[in-house]
């Protein structure tokens, strides 16, 4: 199969996959509470406020799967969701700054590194980064655990719509430039927009094709005939 109609398959995979039903399945806030390791994990990391219930509500086209609020800190558990009997997505909590107490703030950063370390079945963190700033000091320290722990990850800009063009190029420049030679790091960039829909075809197209390598079986794609 030529590679564009390769990308054009999993385009439509991820297209389907997505459309199918996503679930609730568990809320955690203790490591020991963890659900039993079954089928594979993608989980959603990123800063208090970076954008990622409201990415998993665009992923999934379901406007309160994932609760979204304007008050950093809101997500304060991992988040479990199966999506279409497929994959588990995780909903991650924000770390850095949040509207609540100091002591919270470290029990669920134990959570995060406790989870990211000990979960074999995750095979890919997807990195949210909001494309306004570009790759912060706490990032760091995040792409440092996973770099230590050799948990795969990718970066994903996210509020794409808000900069101006030449600002969001050089976010982008700068945020390569980061993960450039870190270990872990899956070289290409998926830039985003939950407000504006614009990315979400091409993240559902790198998961169904990350799922895909790891031999999950996709939703079924209809080959094009002669013509089409």
């Amino acid at each position: 199969m030529a590679e564009h109609d390769q990308d054009e398959t999993l385009a439509e995979a991820g297209r389907k996959l997505f459309a199918r039903e996503a679930r609730f399945t568990a809320a955690v806030d203790k490591v020991e509470r963890l659900p039993p390791m079954s089928g594979l994990e993608i989980a959603f990391a990123g800063r208090s406020n970076v954008g990622k219930s409201s990415l998993v509500n665009a992923l999934t086209g379901r406007n309160a799967l994932a609760r979204t609020s304007h008050t950093p800190g809101r997500t304060q558990e991992l988040i479990f969701f199966d999506v279409g009997s497929t994959f588990t997505l995780v909903d991650m909590p924000g770390y850095g700054y949040a509207a609540v107490g100091k002591e919270k703030v470290r029990a669920w950063t134990q959570l995060i590194r406790d989870y990211l370390r000990g979960r074999s079945n995750l095979v890919r963190v997807l990195l949210l980064i909001d494309s306004r700033h570009g790759v912060k000091q706490n990032d760091e320290e995040i792409l440092d655990l996973l770099d230590k722990a050799a948990v795969p990850y990718q970066i994903v800009l996210t509020k794409a719509d808000v900069p101006k063009k030449a600002e969001l190029d050089a976010v982008i420049e700068a945020t390569r430039a980061a993960i450039a030679r870190r270990p872990a790091a899956f070289p290409e960039i998926v830039v985003t927009s939950s407000r504006a829909k614009d990315g979400i075809a091409d993240l559902r197209t790198a998961i169904a094709r990350l799922l895909s390598e790891r031999g999950v079986a996709l939703p079924t794609v209809e080959p094009r005939g002669e013509g089409a």
